[in-house]
C-alpha cells in the first residue's frame, strides 16, 4: 500500500511526530507515536467511497469522531487541520491554510486488541460478557433509521455487491456463483421478516464492521471503536447484522464456544430473538465480505468462503432441557453442550433466571427482592421461556433449556415446546450437603444470575418433584455422559 504522491509531506510530517511508519489501510494511514495516536484519510476515490477531495476528508473525519468519541470518550480526541505556513512548512493546527486534515486518538497498546486477546487465547467468560454487553449499548442508543429507508433494499443491494466483488478476485466462480443464488433465495424469504424487523425498531445506524479487531480494552472495558463513517446507507442496517459480523469473526478464530456466549449474552440481555431467522444468512453475508476483502489482499479467501456456505446451510434443530435442584450445574452443562448443538454458532441457551432479570429490566447479576419469584411471575418467566424456545426453533436454531423444573407440569411443558423437533430431557442430581455448599458459596461471590441461597435450596429439595423421566445424570461430572446423549 501506498500514500497518494499529493499527501507525501503531511506523511512525512505524521511520520517525523511518530517516529514510526504508518500503520496503513487501502482508505487511511495511522501514525502510531508514545502518546497520540493521528489518522490520516487518504485522497483516494474508489468504488464506494471519494476521499479525494480536502473538504471530504475534514468531513469524514469529523463523523469518525463523532461516530466513536460517544462509546470511547478519551481514545478519540479531536480533528485538527495539517497547515502550510507562508514559508511553505508544515505543522498541526499552525498558521496558513490547511492542505489536510487529521484524526487525534489515544494509543492503544496492541496486546489490547481482542482479535489479539483472542489468539492468545485470552477471552474470558467474563470479557466475552463485557463484549456482549457493549454491543447492547451499542445497540440501544443507535439512532433508528431514516424515515423512507428499505432495509430489505439494503441487504439486496450489500448483497449484489459482495457477489460482484467475490467475482472480481478470483474466488471460484462456480461456488460464487451458487453461493450467489442460495444467498438471494433465503434473502427473499427473509424480506418480510426484514421489513418487519425495521418496523419495530431494530434497523438502526450502527457501527457497521464490528468484527474482533475493532474491539479493544479501553479503561478495562471492551470498547467498539472505528465505526464505518463513509457510507450511512451501509452503517444503517439491521442490529442482528451488525451483531453477525463478530459472531462470524469470532467462529472463524476458532471460538464458537465465544460466539456462543457473546450471543447468549446479547439475547439474554435484549430479548431479541426475532434476530435468529437472518442470523446464519447475516453470517454468510459476512463472510463474504471477508472472502473478498482477503482475497485481495492475498490471504485465505476460500477459507471464508466455506465458512460462508457453511453458515448458509441448514442445520436440524434440536431442544435439550436441563433441570435440578439449585447448584447440580445446570447452567455450567448448558453451556458446555449449547456451541456444539445446531447451526452456528450453536444453540440458544434460555435460563430462567435471566429472563426473570431481563422481565424486570436488570442486568443478569442485579439482585431481585423475594416478591420477584411470587407464583405469578414464575408463571410468566416459563411462558416467555418456552415461547422463546419455540421461535428458536422455527427460526432454525437449537436450544438448551435451563430451569429447576421442579413441576412436573414445565417439564411436560419444556417437552412440549419442542414439538416437532427432536427433545432430550436431563435431570442432575447430587447430594443436598455438596448443594448447600455450592449455593452458598455462589451466593457470597454475588456473580451469578441466581438469587437461590441455602434456605431456597431446602424448600426445593423437601418438596416432590414427582417421577423423573428424563435422563438422570451425576452432577459431579455430567458432561460425558449428555454429550454421549447428544452424538
Amino acid at each position: 500500500m501506498t500514500i497518494p504522491e499529493g499527501q507525501a509531506p503531511v506523511a512525512a510530517l505524521l511520520r517525523r511526530l511518530a517516529g514510526a511508519d504508518p500503520v496503513e489501510t487501502h482508505i487511511s494511514a495511522v501514525f502510531i507515536g508514545r502518546d497520540t495516536v493521528w489518522k490520516l484519510k487518504k485522497a483516494v476515490r474508489l468504488g464506494f467511497l471519494d476521499f479525494s477531495d480536502l473538504a471530504a476528508r475534514r468531513h469524514f473525519a469529523e463523523r469518525e469522531l463523532a461516530l466513536n468519541q460517544p462509546h470511547a470518550p478519551g481514545m478519540y480526541r479531536d480533528v485538527v487541520p495539517v497547515t502550510r505556513a507562508a514559508d511553505g512548512t508544515l505543522a498541526l493546527a499552525g498558521e496558513g491554510e490547511p492542505v489536510d486534515w487529521v484524526l487525534r486518538m489515544a494509543p492503544v497498546p496492541k496486546d489490547d486488541f481482542l482479535d489479539v486477546i483472542a489468539r492468545r487465547g485470552g477471552l474470558t467468560p467474563d470479557l466475552l460478557d463485557a463484549t456482549a454487553d457493549a454491543v447492547v449499548a451499542l445497540h440501544a442508543a443507535a439512532p433508528p433509521a431514516p424515515p423512507g429507508f428499505d432495509a430489505p433494499a439494503g441487504a439486496a443491494k450489500v448483497l449484489a455487491g459482495n457477489i460482484r466483488d467475490c467475482h472480481g478476485t478470483g474466488l471460484p466462480p462456480m461456488r460464487v456463483a451458487a453461493l450467489g443464488t442460495a444467498m438471494q433465495a433465503r434473502l427473499d424469504a427473509l424480506i418480510p421478516h426484514l421489513a418487519a424487523r425495521q418496523a419495530a425498531g431494530h434497523v438502526r445506524r450502527c457501527h457497521g464492521d464490528l468484527h474482533l479487531g475493532n474491539l479493544c480494552l479501553w479503561e478495562g472495558r471492551p470498547t467498539p471503536f472505528d465505526a464505518l463513517e463513509f457510507d450511512e446507507a451501509m452503517a444503517t442496517t439491521d442490529t442482528g447484522y451488525d451483531l453477525a459480523f463478530l459472531l462470524m469473526d469470532l467462529c472463524q478464530f476458532g471460538q464458537r464456544g465465544a460466539a456462543n456466549r457473546v450471543m447468549n449474552r446479547y439475547l439474554a440481555r435484549t430479548g431479541d430473538f426475532g434476530l435468529l431467522p437472518g442470523l446464519g444468512f447475516w453470517m454468510a453475508l459476512r463472510a463474504m465480505v471477508r472472502a473478498h476483502v482477503e482475497a485481495r489482499r492475498g490471504g485465505d479467501g476460500l477459507a471464508y468462503l466455506a465458512a460462508a456456505e457453511e453458515h448458509l446451510r441448514p442445520v436440524p434443530p434440536r431442544l435439550v432441557a436441563v433441570g435440578g435442584l439449585q447448584g447440580t450445574g445446570k447452567t455450567w452443562l448448558a453451556r458446555q453442550i449449547a456451541p456444539d448443538l445446531g447451526a452456528a454458532p450453536g444453540a440458544l441457551h434460555l435460563r430462567t433466571d435471566e429472563t426473570r432479570k431481563r422481565r424486570a429490566g436488570l442486568a443478569p447479576e442485579a439482585r431481585l427482592p423475594p416478591e420477584a419469584y411470587a407464583e405469578a411471575e414464575s408463571q410468566a418467566v416459563h411462558a416467555e421461556l418456552f415461547a422463546a424456545a419455540r421461535q428458536a426453533l422455527a427460526a432454525g436454531q437449537s436450544v438448551v433449556l435451563d430451569a429447576v423444573f421442579l413441576d412436573p407440569a414445565q417439564r411436560q411443558a419444556a417437552e412440549g415446546a419442542a414439538a416437532p423437533y427432536p427433545f432430550t430431557g436431563f435431570w442432575l442430581a447430587a447430594p443436598l450437603d455438596l448443594l448447600r455448599s455450592r449455593v452458598a458459596a455462589r451466593s457470597a461471590e454475588g456473580r451469578d444470575a441466581s438469587d437461590a441461597t441455602v434456605a431456597v435450596l431446602d424448600r426445593a429439595a423437601a418438596a416432590d418433584p414427582g417421577p423423573i423421566a428424563w435422563q438422570v445424570l451425576d452432577a459431579a461430572d455430567p458432561l460425558p455422559a449428555a454429550r454421549a446423549a447428544l452424538a
